[in-house]
């Protein structure tokens, strides 16, 4: 399996897709309907040749914004399929969230992906932002229903708003049935979830409302996401998956995600990271190489790509895409 160009199959294949040469160039395809197709996610996932993807959130200051577009330009050369880009609780960078979409379209030529949750907003105000998406030409949107906001320990919605994910994938697809649009899995299950079954049966309902792919919460323990699919298949869930990828560099920031979303450190690897905790360069390499190994085997088992979870930074995602493609 090759790994050296980011999204390229041959014409005519299943889930086939143009070749794409990433950079400036790309530019160009933007208004012309005939290649609407290449922006569309769903048509660069493919076993056979895996994506490459980031996720950054919109900085809240401005030497944020001048390192998150140094790690974009560190990033770039390694041909991303997509990027996507956070959404804040009760739309709190929805503007940011917008303008960095459009930013990474229109200057680097990498397709981007909007975030949008249901969190804070009315059924009409989620149709005035997905009217702004479209007018942004953005082709791709992660929907999901989002976290509480934080000191509320349960998702309420506003009044006129959705309580569920499955309602907004609806109301994207009605709004424009060609939109790209992308949702969240949880191999172990939503923390919110009494079973993997009932979680399993929430997901479903999101893919018959209209989604096209899935991204899953980060784990790191592959058993969970080859578990998963297997489980997703013979529900009838069709749609690629793709796994989520965190890589360790700081024990105190993945202990708190840990706790957030309620991901598995397997012993092994927890045991590792005691050993080393005060030596924050060892626990970055043992992270890495832990990610590392990870993607190889979930590449070489038929995952469509790989999305890793960057936190705006590039070292780690650079050290392991680069790994990986050097193996390819």
């Amino acid at each position: 399996m090759a790994f050296g160009v980011a999204c390229r199959s041959s014409p005519g294949a299943p889930g086939a897709r143009a070749d794409y040469n990433g950079g400036f160039e790309a530019i160009k395809l933007f208004g012309q309907n005939e290649n609407r197709a290449l922006m569309k996610i769903r048509n660069r996932l493919n076993p056979s040749n895996p994506c490459f993807s980031f996720e950054f959130f919109p900085p809240k200051t401005d030497e944020g914004w001048r390192n998150l577009r140094q790690t974009l330009e560190d990033l770039a050369g390694l041909e991303p399929g997509f990027v996507s880009v956070t959404y804040g609780a009760g739309g709190s960078t929805r503007d940011k969230t917008l303008q960095l979409v459009t930013e990474i379209k229109q200057t680097t030529g990498i397709e981007a992906m909007a975030h949008l949750t249901c969190v804070g907003h009315t059924r009409e105000e989620l149709m005035e932002i997905v009217d702004r998406l479209l007018e942004s030409r953005i082709e791709n949107v992660l929907a999901l229903r989002g976290d509480p906001p934080i000191g509320q320990k349960t998702f309420s919605p506003v009044e006129g708003g959705f309580r569920y994910a499955a309602e907004l994938v609806s109301l994207i697809r009605n709004k424009d049935h060609t939109l790209c649009i992308g949702g969240a899995c949880y191999p172990e299950g939503h923390i919110e979830s009494a079973s993997r079954d009932e979680d399993l049966r929430n997901l479903k309902q999101k893919v018959d409302a209209g989604l096209d792919f899935v991204i899953t919460q980060l784990f790191f323990d592959n058993a969970f996401y080859f578990d998963f699919v297997e489980r997703a298949r013979r529900v009838g869930i069709n749609i690629p998956i793709v796994p989520g990828i965190m890589p360790i560099t700081n024990i105190e920031q993945i202990n708190r995600f840990i706790r957030l979303c309620g991901a598995t450190l397997p012993m092994r690897l927890s045991l590792e990271l005691e050993k080393i905790k005060d030596d924050p360069a060892a626990v970055a390499q043992l992270g890495v190489a832990h990610a590392t190994v990870q993607c190889i085997e979930l590449l070489g088992r038929g995952a469509p790509g790989i999305h890793f979870y960057t936190l705006n930074k590039s070292p780690a995602t650079r050290m392991i895409v680069s790994a990986l493609r050097t193996r390819g």
